[in-house]
């Protein structure tokens, strides 16, 4: 089974906002500091106003005001100074994903603030525990303490504090996928924010946002609001909050398939995170990298980052990474064909994800442990565990995750000979596809290559492509042979004739690249031409029925017709496809084409043993030509029992397709064509045959022959396909 299907891993949406300062308060706190030279309880106050002011900033200053401002807190015995201290230092160990450490300052802060009933340190001591928790994926605990910090700050009429509030309660429910709550905080952070001129909560409740929308597969509305964020972090110096957008930027690429950009965000945010010394981002990237060599096919280097990821996140005890890693680690063995060694990944991910209620996780965990159990053919099993994702993943509203639950239903319900069922999941997984194209996946179907056209109406453009291949090569020739004779005129002619020479060859060289670019860019046009006929020529069929109101037969020709589609889609960059897709387009094709000839025929695709389909690697578009000559030549005289036999074999290290039809033969077919109208699919396979056999090293042919020879009735076609063959 082919997956698609990838989640954007959890990610690093939190920061201890306890609170914020403004920027222009800070040059005028310094002048202050300046001016009161006493070592009293002001001296604190000021000394700590710009220490929290920087520690966003400039680390190494803000550690100087903390240690003048605990010494004078020491000598006076300033309660207040010694809390707002121990708070401080507690924000910044857990800076350093020493949260541990940094819990301990803020208990410590609490004790203080409550000896003096400080009902505002109290509440800054409650949202900077909470905080640390949420850190932590210890969400109901995070929850409990950010929840009486913010009733305390609203108690105060704190608009400052409350913006930080709403944030972190905001992430929490973002994090544990209740989405509809965690949008209402982060627009109440928004407009609290706008109305008190708060500089840091538009930026991080608009990255809040990012994430929902790309959690939600709306990955262009997500960039948009990244980008926002990343240039207000920007402006204002936040070193962590540009590492969190640049993580933020690298997750979003990497879902919309724009791998190396992807990556090069990651690598800024690792950057960014080092500098500060913050493990979880470090570790967020890290697992993220994992997941871009993932997608390249590049496992093992993916293994290794994520596995990184994994230490430093057991380190720090950053339980929601853990559950990240743990589900990569899952992913990855599934395609390497281990369900065994996945599903154990799974179910340790399942674990730490009940424990802190995240749902998000929980739904792609069980989804992941489906596959394993389809791969495993436990149809039962995976039915299960998939009704468990669906149920998540509908009540979180998951576009991938509902795209990926009708995929699955659709295969088990097939597999359990439940077709109505299959049939309803299949309809339902088209149309969550569809809706999951974007902009670039159109501009791609227009881009489609001549190996994925189908009707005979192109044959001829593909001959004229043909030539102008053949052109392409002659000029190159030429070139070479003006090459060779240069270099012998070189010794045979005196320095005149040398320079003479020169000037000849270089306008022959100029000449020869623009003629060659010419016939480039005419096969270009050719090729830009043929997607509009194919997909008119199938719609026209289609039409036909609706028209006719056979709307079942319409719906099924629908579907494999857009399966085709996508088939072409994903491998219309590539100059060889797995040998299993090629055969899935085949498939594909004679159905559809049975289908217009109202199932009038029966085909057969056999595959030996001996051929792995997903190692063999062939150019397209070799083997449709000839069952489209036998579905529209062979069958002229016969109405019943007609058969088309497909076969692949393996026989000294040669490639074999045969293509046999019960037809009425080759020779009375050639017999009842004009005698100028000579088969195009026999000459364009040809003609291909011998460039692919020359760029593979490998020989590629084509024999064609008349059944009656060996006392049988029908066509027997012959193709040795040139192939590469990846190590297992």
């Amino acid at each position: 089974m082919k997956r698609k299907f990838v989640f954007t891993l959890l990610y690093c949406l939190l920061l201890p906002l306890i609170g914020f300062s403004q920027n222009s308060e800070v040059d005028s706190l310094k002048t202050e500091l300046q001016n009161h030279k006493s070592r009293d309880t002001t001296r604190v106050n000021l000394l700590y106003d710009l220490a929290f002011s920087l520690y966003n900033k400039d680390v190494d200053l803000t550690n100087q005001y903390i240690d003048e401002g605990e010494s004078i807190s020491e000598e006076l015995d300033y309660t207040k100074g010694k809390a707002n201290i121990l708070s401080l230092k507690g924000i910044l160990e857990s800076r350093k994903s020493n949260y541990k450490v940094g819990l301990s300052y803020f208990k410590e802060s609490l004790k203080l603030f409550e000896s003096i009933n400080d009902k505002r340190g109290i509440a800054s001591s409650y949202n900077s525990i909470g905080v640390n928790h949420l850190l932590r994926s210890n969400n109901n605990e995070a929850l409990n303490y950010l929840e009486m910090a913010l009733k305390l700050y609203q108690e105060l009429g704190d608009k400052e504090q409350l913006v930080a509030g709403y944030l972190n309660i905001g992430n929490i429910y973002a994090k544990t996928g209740a989405y509809p709550k965690a949008i209402s905080y982060y627009k109440k952070t928004l407009k609290l924010s706008k109305e008190i001129n708060h500089e840091y909560g538009t930026p991080y409740a608009l990255n809040g946002l990012g994430h929902i929308y790309s959690d939600q597969g709306n990955y262009h509305q997500a960039l948009e609001y990244y980008h926002q964020a990343y240039i207000y972090k920007e402006k204002l110096g936040d070193t962590l909050g540009m590492s969190n957008a640049l993580n933020s930027l690298g997750n979003n690429y990497r879902s919309i398939d724009k791998l190396d950009k992807s990556l090069e965000y990651h690598k800024k945010s690792i950057h960014f995170a080092e500098l500060i010394e913050y493990k979880d981002l470090i570790a967020v990237n890290k697992g993220n990298i994992g997941h871009i060599y993932k997608e390249k096919k590049a496992y093992n280097k993916a293994l290794e980052y994520i596995n990184e990821s994994l230490e430093l996140s057991r380190e720090i005890n950053d339980l929601g990474q853990i559950t990240n890693c743990l589900y990569s680690i899952g992913e990855i063995n599934l395609l390497l064909k281990e369900p065994k060694k996945a599903r154990e990944s799974f179910e340790k991910s399942i674990e730490i994800s009940l424990e802190n209620n995240n749902r998000y996780s929980l739904a792609v965990n069980y989804l992941g442990i489906a596959e394993s159990y389809y791969d495993e053919d436990e149809f039962q099993k995976a039915l299960s565990y998939t009704l468990k994702g669906k149920k998540i993943a509908d009540e979180l509203n998951l576009l991938e995750g509902k795209n990926k639950v009708s995929e699955l239903l659709s295969t088990i319900y097939e597999n359990l000979g439940n077709y109505k069922k299959a049939l309803q999941e299949h309809k339902k997984f088209k149309t969550l596809s569809d809706s999951l194209f974007s902009k670039d996946n159109i501009k791609k179907l227009s881009e489609l290559e001549y190996e994925y056209k189908y009707k005979q109406a192109l044959d001829s453009a593909n001959i004229r492509e043909l030539k102008l291949t053949k052109t392409v090569l002659t000029t190159s020739q030429d070139l070479a042979k003006s090459k060779r004779n240069l270099f012998l005129g070189v010794i045979a002619f005196l320095v005149s004739a040398i320079i003479l020479g020169g000037i000849i060859f270089s306008l022959k060289l100029r000449h020869q690249k623009a003629k060659t670019q010419n016939i480039a860019i005419e096969q270009k046009l050719l090729r830009s031409q043929m997607t509009p006929h194919f997909i008119f020529n199938s719609l026209s069929v289609l039409q036909g029925m609706i028209l006719n109101k056979e709307n079942k037969k319409s719906v099924f020709y629908l579907s494999k017709f857009s399966k085709l589609l996508r088939i072409t889609l994903e491998n219309s960059r590539d100059k060889l496809v797995p040998l299993k897709q090629e055969l899935e387009a085949v498939n594909n094709y004679l159905e559809l084409q049975n289908l217009e000839d109202n199932q009038s025929y029966n085909y057969t695709i056999l595959v030996d043993k001996t051929i792995d389909e997903e190692l063999f690697k062939i150019p397209p578009m070799l083997i449709q030509p000839f069952i489209e000559n036998a579905i529209e030549h062979a069958f002229e005289d016969r109405k019943e029992n007609r058969k088309i036999d497909i076969q692949l074999k393996y026989i000294k290290e040669e490639l074999i397709c045969t293509i046999e039809d019960n037809g009425i033969g080759i020779e009375a077919q050639n017999s009842h064509k004009r005698k100028d109208k000579k088969s195009l699919a026999t000459t364009i396979t040809s003609e291909r045959l011998k460039m692919l056999s020359k760029d593979f090293n490998i020989n590629g042919s084509v024999k064609i022959e008349d059944r009656k020879h060996y006392n049988e009735q029908g066509t027997i076609v012959t193709l040795v396909i040139p192939y590469k063959k990846d190590i297992a």
